[in-house]
């Protein structure tokens, strides 16, 4: 099945206007753009046919082209990163089988994460959306508590059912977890992990529909598809010893620059 890597990236972020453009230093010393190092992430996985980045906003395409990557320019009206994927796909001839959304605040996203994402999908031929979460340890779940606890938003939890169905994601820590675990305690929260696989027909639906109630509550693009009966599976990820973190506010990059150091990442 032919699969299409597209990275949505905007300038106009309400809450970090700018975000794809923001220099980022790991190991080497040497900065990097958010939206380079997402791309070179995407450039990472296995079994791949093609890499966009979708955009609208002629700074980031400029960088974009600047370092390599192909780049398909879409509307500004696109509400969010599904449907700025929708419109690439159009525009590239709606010829791919599996389309992957790799958010472009995501640099430190594994191979595996994804290539393990389009295998869960391939093979639930009920699921026309599949995305990967991640069981938190300790530590990761401290963290959440902390962001929220600052009124800061941090990651995005998951919780789905036994045959990995989701049932909802939100912004907040679920479940609710009465006690507290040492940093390296498995937790029974998941993180979510903002990458998406679509079958066509759902992806190509999405954008007809209106924005939900909970949409709008939680600003969470995924539950467009819950809102409106989509199946969403969520496969689950392993670390293996890596650390995951997106770039949600200016107070994350240093925790990302930290953490590429430490794995050695460049």
């Amino acid at each position: 099945m032919t699969v299409l890597i597209v990275i949505p990236a905007r300038y106009a972020s309400s809450r970090y206007p700018g975000k794809p453009l923001v220099p980022l230093t790991g190991a080497t010393g040497t900065p990097r753009t958010l939206i380079e190092r997402s791309w070179r992430a995407a450039r990472a996985v296995a079994g791949v046919d093609h890499v966009v980045v979708a955009t609208d906003d002629d700074r980031i395409r400029t960088a974009c082209e600047g370092f390599g990557a192909d780049v398909v320019m879409t509307s500004p009206d696109c509400a969010n990163g599904t449907e700025r994927c929708a419109e690439a796909h159009r525009a590239l001839g709606n010829g791919y089988e599996i389309v992957v959304n790799l958010q472009g605040d995501a640099p430190l996203t594994p191979h595996w994460f994804v290539e393990d994402l389009v295998s869960g999908l391939r093979a639930d031929t009920d699921a026309g959306v599949a995305t990967p979460v991640l069981r938190c340890d300790g530590a990761a779940l401290n963290g959440f508590l902390a962001d929220r606890k600052a009124g800061r938003v941090g990651g995005t939890t998951a919780v789905f059912a036994a045959d990995k169905s989701a049932m909802y994601f939100s912004k907040e820590v679920i479940p609710f977890t009465p006690g507290t675990y040492a940093d390296d305690a498995e937790t029974p929260v998941f993180h979510h992990v903002g990458v998406y696989a679509y079958r066509p027909d759902a992806l190509a639906a999405y954008p007809d529909w209106s924005m939900g109630p909970l949409e709008g509550l939680e600003g969470l693009e995924q539950l467009r598809f819950m809102e409106n009966g989509s199946r969403i599976l969520c496969v689950e990820v392993e670390a293996r010893g890596r650390q995951f973190w997106e770039l949600n506010n200016p107070e994350d990059v240093p925790r990302l620059e930290t953490m590429m150091k430490q794995m050695g990442l460049e």
